[in-house]
């Protein structure tokens, strides 16, 4: 069984970021009302901060060293979740976004990948440099507020 090396979780973080950044720009193009079409736009511009925070913590990473404490079957559950929850991969990407057509169907599936993103950057915290943990941990919190952000827009919106 191939193991996850602390890289190739932090490149999957790289990849989550940078599809919410064009899912909400997506977003941006179907959204009726402004303040709807704000909101998306913003969002946009804080995943593509999160994604180049992931790469500045890539960057200073030795990829040939698995993180420390790591065993198979956690690898396995890993590599399970990334596979079967989360989107970055392009096809299923392209499903997701072909069944998004207003704004609410946008909010659903925006409030989804925040709590999917929220959820694999805690489990993977502890695999990450110590010196690093601290702007996932800011990362995670922002993930919350866009959460927050969307669920009460819809909610007010009716949608």
């Amino acid at each position: 069984m191939a193991v996850f090396e602390a890289s190739d979780i932090v490149e999957v973080a790289i990849r989550i970021e940078e599809n919410g950044a064009n899912f909400y720009r997506y977003a941006v193009q179907i959204a009726g009302k402004e303040e709807v079409k704000t909101l998306f736009r913003r969002l946009a511009d804080e995943e593509m901060k999160h994604q180049q925070t992931f790469t500045e913590i890539l960057a200073g990473m030795d990829p040939s060293i698995p993180p420390e404490g790591y065993d198979g079957e956690y690898a396995a559950y890993l590599h399970s979740y990334v596979d079967n929850r989360l989107v970055f991969k392009m096809e299923v990407l392209a499903g997701e976004l072909a069944k998004i057509r207003d704004e609410a169907s946008a909010f659903d599936f925006a409030i989804r990948r925040e709590l999917d993103s929220i959820l694999y950057y805690r489990e993977i915290r502890e695999f990450l440099p110590a010196d690093r943990r601290e702007e996932i941990d800011r990362i995670i919190a922002e993930e919350k507020a866009h959460f927050k952000r969307l669920s009460e827009m819809r909610k007010r919106l009716g949608c």
